[in-house]
């Protein structure tokens, strides 16, 4: 009698990750705009001293994707605080203003 190899789950998905996107980029200010059928989430380095900062990466989501990625960071932020203590917000110390954009934007 042959023995079977358990059956693999139908929606399983294998997700790669490169070594070089492994490394991840540092940033510490996001910029979030949308349009009807987009969510667009700049991820910005501010470095001292510098009259320019610098997009390190750009998301774009469909709006259901932005609602899901909301939810799952909610969660991750609950389970950080309270592990760690509660998060403070600085967003007053380094904010730059608004940057002209398309559609309703935010800054965090």
């Amino acid at each position: 009698m042959e023995e079977k190899e358990p059956e693999k789950k139908k929606n399983e998905l294998q997700i790669e990750l490169s070594p070089e996107v492994a490394e991840g980029e540092y940033v510490n200010m996001s910029i979030v705009t949308h349009s009807p059928s987009e969510f667009v989430l700049d991820f910005v380095r501010i470095l001292p001293n510098l009259p320019k900062a610098k997009v390190k990466s750009r998301i774009i989501l469909t709006p259901s994707q932005a609602k899901r990625l909301k939810e799952v960071l909610q969660r991750q932020i609950n389970i950080y605080e309270a592990n760690n203590g509660v998060i403070t917000d600085n967003a007053g110390s380094n904010n730059p203003g608004t940057p002209i954009s398309f559609g309703n934007s935010g800054m965090a």
